[in-house]
């Protein structure tokens, strides 16, 4: 079954072809880029637009953030926490890394 609004669609884009809308447009006439995923390019690009990031990679930033907490604070008992925060990022790490 055709998705109601099809038909509607159709007619806009001849309706912009015919007025001219897409003459002209920045990269006419050549190839479309490579792609190694094309099932997934549209959601690939918007995660990245949205600087969106590996889990493995947004651990890493985790970890490299506690760290520096961790150098910077001298109270035993925020220490420790924060060595405990690091324990369970490194952990989540690993187990991330094994997917």
């Amino acid at each position: 079954m055709d998705h109601p609004l099809l038909e509607l669609i159709n007619a806009r884009i001849e309706a912009a072809e015919r007025s001219g809308a897409f003459d002209n447009l920045k990269g006419a006439g050549r190839p479309l880029p490579a792609c190694d995923d094309p099932q997934n390019a549209v959601m690939t690009r918007i995660l990245k637009e949205n600087g969106a990031v590996p889990e493995e990679v947004a651990l890493l930033r985790e970890l490299a953030t506690l760290r520096e907490r961790l150098r910077d604070t001298h109270d035993r008992s925020a220490r420790a926490a924060l060595i405990r925060d690091i324990a369970l990022a490194d952990t989540r790490l690993e187990i991330a890394k094994r997917r």
